[in-house]
């Protein structure tokens, strides 16, 4: 185990020296968060399929518990619990866009080096034109639940539930539950509970009153995470154990065209429509998934029904609620209906990432609907939601409550609907008479293999080096 100690104190000297001018030590967070027993217990896996070039390299690590998908190096790293999927990665030969289209080489790579990810989600594809072959995480530590989603880091620091989006940071801090897609940031720090949307044509900005972030997402006083949405999903922890048990489990029943994950928790009563994609760390019970519907990885429909074409994105959380068609609920958003108190949204909405609406009594939000910030009964309505013609007409500033949106309102619904449709064709809930495959159907056939650490010895807590190919 001293070698596993002596990887975590160079991450820790590493992403420190990145964030000295902020004064700030991450060691709290990870003394407090690191059980080294843990690290011996868990097997990691990844999984193979004929649609995704293969090419895993672990070394010099540990990566107890976590899951791994296309290409993907981990160097010096320790990763806890995460997934890190790269079913999105881009091609050889793709193009990409600036001034003039340029052909990808070789296939991209996830590169994670001198990292800690605890709990982390790692997703889709860079958006690093420098360096567009590497999707790279170095040096950063981020903390329970967070969303690495497109996004290059360099010596940053991620606080519990945070959400950083299509975009590149070096040497930042992002704080609990703070979501940020933003383009490039240099030495900045995102205060918790940020929600910041930024364009060249439009700016979305929205921060949670303290006392209320507090209540949901808070950080106690060893730097570990606390409050409704953390209880909330350390409760249920423990119903996902059954599924690292054993490797092979009776599949859940669902259409041909449809994915359920053999790592997702499935229970209670289930209808599973066509064309649906259910990724592992999914937790469904008692749901309703309408054609087309996904939940994406670390997701929860509990008591609820989603209609044709939603999207749940990472993290979101939607209990004794019913979403209409094509509705897209963003990261890490919180709808806590209650059993006779459901919230209702309309068809065609748009509910920001890390949204939070929890009422005592019935929620109703229409049709065609942008929906932010925290609703905590009917009367947040008004100032937490508009109607997507009104925001249309937008061309300057709105002022919304604490919400403040800059520039051309049509831009930004336009920009949030192409989002929508490609999330749609990638997970494959367009797939018809043999085209536009996605994820639902990609997914169905995965293949899953596990690794284990050394047990004893000089490298006892890390794994060997590993490298996997075709």
């Amino acid at each position: 185990m001293k070698q596993m100690k002596q990887l975590i104190d160079r991450i820790i000297s590493r992403v420190n020296v990145n964030l000295n001018e902020f004064e700030f030590d991450t060691e709290g967070f990870v003394k407090n968060a690191i059980d080294y027993e843990k690290l011996l217990k868990f097997y990691a896996f990844y999984g193979i399929t004929s649609h995704h070039p293969i090419y895993f390299h672990f070394k010099n690590s540990n990566v107890a518990g976590s899951y791994f998908l296309g290409k993907c190096y981990v160097g010096r790293s320790a990763i806890y619990k995460s997934d890190v999927r790269g079913d999105e990665l881009k091609r050889k030969g793709d193009n990409i866009r600036c001034a003039k289209d340029i052909p990808l080489v070789e296939d991209e790579m996830i590169t994670i080096r001198d990292s800690l990810l605890y709990k982390t989600l790692v997703h889709s594809n860079s958006h690093n034109l420098e360096s567009p072959e590497q999707f790279g995480i170095h040096n950063t530590i981020s903390a329970h639940y967070v969303n690495i989603h497109g996004t290059t880091l360099e010596g940053c620091f991620l606080g519990p539930f945070a959400t950083v989006d299509l975009m590149n940071l070096h040497s930042c801090i992002v704080g609990e539950f703070a979501y940020v897609q933003a383009g490039e940031l240099f030495h900045r720090k995102i205060d918790p509970g940020t929600v910041w949307v930024r364009s060249q044509n439009f700016e979305f900005k929205y921060k949670f009153r303290n006392d209320i972030l507090d209540n949901f997402v808070g950080v106690n006083s060893s730097s570990q995470p606390r409050g409704i949405i953390y209880d909330f999903v350390k409760e249920r922890e423990h119903d996902y154990e059954k599924l690292f048990d054993v490797m092979n489990l009776e599949p859940i029943k669902a259409p041909d065209s449809s994915a359920v994950n053999r790592y997702a928790l499935v229970q209670g009563k289930i209808n599973i429509g066509e064309n649906v994609l259910v990724a592992q760390r999914a937790f469904l019970d008692n749901a309703v998934m309408g054609d087309g519907s996904n939940a994406q990885e670390n997701t929860y429909i509990i008591h609820s029904n989603l209609s044709k074409n939603c999207i749940t994105a990472h993290g979101g959380k939607i209990i004794y609620s019913d979403i209409g068609r094509e509705t897209f609920v963003g990261f890490n958003s919180f709808l806590n209906g209650k059993p006779d108190a459901r919230i209702k949204i309309g068809e065609g909405c748009i509910v920001m990432p890390h949204t939070i609406i929890d009422s005592d009594a019935p929620i109703k939000i229409p049709d065609e609907h942008l929906i932010w910030g925290f609703i905590g009964s009917g009367e947040d309505i008004k100032n937490h939601t508009i109607a997507l013609d009104d925001l249309a007409e937008v061309r300057d500033t709105l002022r919304i409550g604490k919400m403040v949106f800059t520039g051309k309102g049509s831009v930004f619904i336009d920009a949030f609907r192409r989002r929508i449709n490609q999330i749609l064709l990638t997970n494959g809930a367009l797939f018809h008479e043999g085209e536009d495959r996605g994820h639902a159907q990609d997914d169905q056939n995965i293949s899953f293999n596990i690794i284990q650490p050394y047990r004893t010895g000089e490298h006892n807590g890390l794994y060997p080096s590993i490298r996997i190919k075709p």
